[in-house]
This record gives C-alpha cells, structure tokens and sequence, in this order.
C-alpha cells in the first residue's frame, strides 16, 4: 500500500508539474493557430520541479485527510463548527510553511458572507391543474423548494408556463423563451440542456453552465420569474431523486442577495410533472420530444403554482483560506498560478437517526491534503518559480460553489494576473495512475501545453482528452463537464483545470477534468 500510495501520489504531481511549468512558460497562443502549429509547444519540467516532486510525502496526505475526515470536524459543513476548524487548520499549515497570507487584513482568511435557509414544515406547496383536483406535494417525498429570496415568508399563486430546458443561448441559437414575458409566472423546465454529440453544439457531450439548474434559476429569475418548477428525470439529471433530497433536506446557504431572486426554486418528481401534464390535456413525453428542437414556443398550461414558503433564515460569515508564495521574477511575480481544493462537506444532519455525519474523506478532504502537501512541497524547494503560486481552500462549495463564487469576484489579485488554476476535488486513493485525463481543456487556451505534455518522449501512454488522439479510456459518459466553469470562477475570466479521480476498474484511477462526484452527490 505505502508503494502504490507513493506511486499515485507522484504521478498525479508529475501531471501537475507538468502543467503548472506549462503555465511559466508564458502566454498560450490562440488555439486555432496551435492547432496547426502544435510541434511549436514544448513542455520541459526543470530540476527544480523534479527535487519538489521528490519531497511529496503520501503519508503527509494520510495524515490531512484522517484529521479532516474525523468524526470530531462533524462533516466540515459550511457554517458549522466543524467547517470553521477545518479552516483554521488549513490556515495555520499555511502559516507552518511560510507562506504569505492573502486574505482579509493580513490574515490568511477571506470571509464569505452567507445567509442559510432552511425550508420550515409549515410550508405548503401546491398544483392546481387545469382539471381536477389540486395536487398538495408531500416535502422531500415529492417535491424540494427553497425561498432564493431570503425572507422568512414568501407567497406565490401563479401561472405555470413550460419553458423546455430554460435556456436562451444566442451562440448555439438557442432560444426556448422566445420573447415571451414571464414576469409573474412559475416556470416549468426540465434538467440538462439539449443533447448533442456536436462539439459545435452546446459543446456535445459536454454539459455547458446552460445545462446546471443554477443557471436554469438565475435565467428566470433575470426576466422576472416568481418560480421554477425542475423536472427530475434520472437519466437527464444522471443522479437518483435520492440525491436531489439529500441535498435539499436541511440549511441551504447562499451569498447575501444581490439582484433578482424566486420565490420559489423547485424540483419535482417526474410522477408528479406527468400527472400535472395530464391533467392539462398534455402529455410529458411529447412536451419533452417538442423541446428538444429550435422550434419549441413556450406553453401555457393553465395550470398555477399556490405556495407558501416558510423558512428559517440564518446570517453567517464562513471563510476562503488564501496563501500566498512570491513569484521569483519580478517581472512576473505580479502573475499568479492557483491551487485550489474545497474544503467543506455536508456536516451533520440532525434528522438522520444513527452515524448522520458526512465525514467527507475523498470528498473533499484528499484534495486538501493534496494542496497542502504541494503547498509544503513548494516552500522547502531551493528554487522557486518565476510567477507566485496562490493556494486557496474555498468553502461553501457543497452549497452551489459559493467560495469559489465569492473569490472570483474577489480575488486577492487582479482576476487577469491569475494565469491558471488547477482545482482538486474527490481524489479517490484507487491505485497507481496510469493515465491522466483533461477532458475540457481543448476549450482553453492553455490546451497546446496539455497537448505537448501528453506527447513528450518516453510518455507511454499520457494525457487523456476523450475525443482526440491522446488515448481514451473511460471517458466521462453523457453531459457531465461544465466547459470552462466547473470551480465557479470561469466567468471572471480564469482558465480552469480541476483535477479529480475517475474510476476505471482495473487501471486504479485517472485524473480528470469534470464536475465532482460526491460521496454524497449533489444536483448540478
């Protein structure tokens, strides 16, 4: 186990090294002239990248994960005492290394205003179809809903209008709004975004930010919406109901409000949507058929949403933990490439009987232990590198990526100095790598590195990229990678490279660009 540990641990900082002395090496050109001139890219992984490698210590990562992951840190949830420990452990082995602080004031925390809702029993939530009798939903059981609006009470009675899959992408033209007001209505929609093995095309099999039901609320919140209605189907959303309870059964946080918000932000079983569509005089299998192509119009379906949200609302401060190493070039140093890893989990769940602690170990304390021990490896190398490394444990990342949110509207640098970040998330100890996969990176301009990395000599198997001639193995199935954001930064303008395990049966595992799985999954 101690070999295999050691062998994993560095092939997985090799392909780090890899990249990150990719990213000193300056600008990436436009990718559709590196695609003609890729033989120009070279990588070249100095002697000082190999003596950091030779310091990596997988029993240092032991260590992190089995203090992160312990009973006593209650799940690290996000606002709870557990999540506040595991960042002042994050902290001060920052401080331990020698790293500069980047947060607030001096410190090395970033606080994150936050506000927790919890849905209180006294909620009522209600269809009233176009014919027969109303349909009262049964909380988790049949429907979740949230109040986005942070009051304590919201009431909302209104008409429901199917919108398809809620998305206006003028770049795909893609519109299943149509001009319609929707200001004052309830939106029915289904998960996902059309399908599509057409890289032109909402990036094939790819799941763009279009595709998540965060994208799906803020589209309908922006034009007005009171509402949304999302359609569970389980080969649409890829996880079970169980998953969308689970991760709406207890305090959900959002940032402090900022803008337009619904009153109601919903999910609902596919039972319940096919009984409401029936008794509209429709049927859901043709309204999903219809929304898959360009014509779709929205429909009334003279049907109303009656609810009356009650919630819990809790103010919070929960905290980014930011550490900075000085870059070596001081005509580079004011450049930055990033290191990120979430810390949080799901915490405990008092309405669990038995073990209710989500301890969290894979997800997310090994990408923790990672960061640290890459953060260690960096502070003791003889050489450092020319642009600074940032490292950054966010939180609040279970709860819908809010640290990340938070940091890319905040960050401790100019949003355009930071040249790179690679993100670990859920690195399951599944044996020796053979492979390494960077599903999504041909979107970035940073993709002509990955390329040459894959193809250095003596590299006998190399990156995987799904699609292209580097060896594919095991490639993420169905519309999984949200392209170019799936730390929650991208939209700042940041290129993103979270590295993750992926199972692969007999191979032990692969590093890979994609959306977390969780211990616990969560919608996307």
């Amino acid at each position: 186990m101690q070999a295999i540990g050691r062998r994993s641990v560095l092939a997985f900082v090799i392909a780090t090294l890899s990249l990150m002395v990719s990213a000193e090496g300056g600008a990436a050109p436009d990718p559709a002239s590196a695609s003609v001139r890729r033989e120009a890219v070279s990588v070249r992984l100095p002697s000082a990248a190999f003596a950091a490698m030779e310091t990596i210590n997988p029993e240092h990562i032991r260590w992190h994960v089995r203090f992160l992951s312990h009973d006593l840190l209650e799940g690290r949830g996000t606002g709870q005492r557990g999540g506040d420990i595991a960042a002042e452990y994050m902290a001060t082995q920052f401080a331990e290394y020698g790293l500069k602080p980047a947060g607030d004031n001096g410190s090395y925390l970033q606080k994150v205003p936050l506000v927790g809702i919890t849905t209180l029993p006294e909620t009522q939530f209600s269809l009233l179809p176009k014919q027969g009798a109303a349909m009262s939903l049964k909380p988790l059981d049949e429907y979740v809903a949230y109040d986005q609006t942070q009051q304590e009470q919201s009431d909302v009675d209104a008409d429901i209008v199917y919108v398809g899959y809620g998305i206006e992408a003028p770049e795909y033209n893609w519109d299943d709004y149509k001009g319609i007001d929707v200001h004052g209505k309830v939106l029915l929609m289904l998960v996902n975004e059309p399908p599509s093995d057409d890289p032109e095309f909402f990036k094939g099999k790819a799941l763009t930010y279009y595709g998540r039901w965060t994208y799906k609320y803020e589209e309908a919140a922006r034009k007005g919406a009171l509402g949304v209605i999302l359609i569970h189907r389980e080969d649409m959303a890829s996880y079970p109901w169980e998953v969308v309870r689970n991760s709406n059964s207890g305090e959900k946080s959002y940032l402090k409000l900022e803008g337009p918000a619904l009153k109601v932000a919903s999910w609902v079983q596919l039972d319940v949507a096919k009984k409401l569509a029936a008794a509209s005089g429709m049927d859901l299998d043709k309204m999903m058929s219809d929304a898959r192509t360009r014509e779709f119009r929205p429909v009334n379906l003279g049907a109303k949403l009656k609810a009356h949200m009650v919630s819990k609302v809790r103010n919070f401060e929960s905290n980014n933990v930011l550490a900075m190493l000085p870059g070596s070039n001081r005509n580079l140093k004011d450049e930055a490439v990033m290191y990120t890893a979430h810390y949080d989990h799901l915490g405990i769940r008092p309405d669990m009987p038995g073990d209710n602690i989500y301890n969290g170990a894979a997800d997310n304390a090994t990408g923790c232990g990672i960061l640290l021990e890459l953060a260690r490896a960096y502070s003791v190398a003889k050489e450092r590198p020319e642009r600074s490394i940032l490292f950054a444990a966010v939180t609040a990342e279970e709860q819908g990526l809010l640290g990340s949110e938070y940091l890319g509207e905040h960050p401790p640098i100019p949003a355009g100095k930071v040249t790179l970040d690679l993100n670990y998330d859920d690195v399951q100890p599944r044996g020796a790598p053979e492979e390494v996969e960077v599903s999504g990176a041909e979107r970035t301009t940073f993709y002509p590195w990955v390329r040459a990395a894959a193809g250095r000599p003596g590299r006998s198997r190399g990156f995987r990229r799904g699609t292209d001639d580097i060896l594919s193995v095991g490639a993420s199935d169905g519309k999984r990678v949200p392209a170019g954001d799936p730390s929650g930064c991208a939209p700042r303008g940041w290129t993103l490279l979270p590295l993750r395990s992926l199972q692969s049966g007999a191979r032990g595992h692969s590093i890979v660009l994609d959306q977390p799985r969780h211990e616990v999954q969560r919608p996307r």
